[in-house]
């Protein structure tokens, strides 16, 4: 499994493609049925595989302090991430002993987990500690009662969960390279949904096809009309979107070669997440299907700030830029390609030579799902 390329390697392939004029281009082209995008039963056996996979839950940054931790649901399940105090990051299913009420919300910090129903006490590691009149639970074993736990591993920056896989059974990581440093620092959160299907959203954001089209007057003034380096790492892609001033590097020697703002790297981590890394700051998006046309999008940005500052600002403006020009016109693309899907004007979306990030995901998907049926029907009993 090769590794992603170094930036110098990115540097001089951007730059041989502005001289000639091309890009980065597969192979194949590849038809996904339309039926994929609208089916309940589709969507039921994607929601298996993400509770199956090791997928981006966090980042390390949201989970910095002991006692911090973030709840949501994750493939349709509550879930609880949090930092114990020892340091290390567990995740448990959100929900109480008693009666099953969610026993933490959002993100914060405490010392302990109290159920807002009856008051359940959990400490960090999950262990039950505290029932109010115990005495009407007579011979209630707490050791039996912790709250229900799911794998939670920290790679890249990331913390990945696993609800329902052999532990073990894939690295989190697969070639990553350390996505999110430690000196990044958490500067805002973003949870909202939106009316199209999660694949939809995907694969808008590992093409550069659409570019000069999609964002005539946000990003092509400052990038390119269909030039991109696309790589493949294990299931995982990196789609490299340069901007015009990475020309300035021509007369630099290859080995001085520093790409830093020249270039936006987008990660795709199979199946459901993005890592965007921009010129002050990183965004990691994870997104949640909720149903066939209807879609999570839960974002984080953190800013690269070696502890200055000034540095927080500028991220904060750049995440802005984003979040206000690129990102809504994403949307409305998104959410018009789901408004055609009941008409049956296409059978099947028809992806290119240019969009073979794309097609990767599709084909490791369609393997995945496949693997994991195949692994629920040998877990059937008889």
């Amino acid at each position: 499994m090769p590794d992603f390329m170094d930036d110098q390697a990115v540097a001089a392939r951007v730059l041989s493609h502005v001289r000639e004029g091309t890009t980065d281009e597969g192979g194949e082209v590849w038809r996904e049925p339309v039926e994929n995008y609208r089916s309940e039963e589709r969507l039921r056996r994607e929601l298996a595989l993400l509770r199956r996979l090791p997928v981006p839950f966090c980042p390390s940054a949201a989970l910095r302090e002991p006692g911090s931790y973030v709840a949501r649901q994750a493939a349709g399940v509550p879930i609880l991430a949090l930092r114990g105090e020892d340091g290390k990051v567990r995740a448990f299913h959100n929900a109480c002993r008693h009666r099953g009420a969610e026993v933490a919300s959002g993100m914060g910090c405490a010392k302990a987990l109290i159920c807002p129903y009856h008051g359940w006490t959990y400490r960090l590691d999950g262990r039950l500690a505290g029932v109010p009149h115990e005495r009407g639970f007579p011979d209630i074993d707490r050791s039996a009662h912790g709250l229900v736990p799911v794998l939670a591993q920290e790679r890249s920056g990331i913390v990945f969960i696993t609800q329902s896989g052999e532990p073990g059974e894939r690295d989190p990581g697969e070639g990553l390279p350390d996505l999110i440093a430690a000196d990044q620092d958490l500067i805002d959160t973003h949870d909202n949904e939106a009316e199209f299907n999660w694949k939809v959203s995907l694969e808008g954001s590992i093409e550069g096809y659409h570019i000069r089209f999609g964002h005539p007057e946000t990003f092509y003034p400052y990038g390119y009309d269909n030039l991109n380096v696309v790589e493949h790492c294990g299931r995982n892609s990196r789609v490299t979107f340069p901007f015009r001033r990475i020309e300035k590097l021509a007369d630099v020697p290859e080995a001085e070669r520093r790409i830093e703002g020249r270039v936006t790297y987008v990660y795709h981590l199979f199946p459901n997440a993005l890592v965007t890394v921009l010129s002050h700051h990183t965004i990691l998006v994870v997104l949640e299907p909720i149903a066939p046309g209807r879609t999570r999008n839960v974002a984080y940005s953190l800013a690269r700030t070696g502890g200055d500052p000034a540095a927080v600002e500028t991220a904060r403006r750049d995440a802005q830029f984003v979040t206000q020009t690129g990102a809504p016109e994403d949307r409305a693309l998104a959410e018009s390609v789901q408004r055609t899907l009941e008409s049956g004007a296409n059978e099947h979306f028809t992806f290119g030579h240019f969009e073979s990030a794309i097609i990767h995901f599709h084909r490791n998907l369609h393997a995945a799902l496949d693997e994991s049926d195949q692994r629920a029907q040998e877990a059937r009993p008889g």
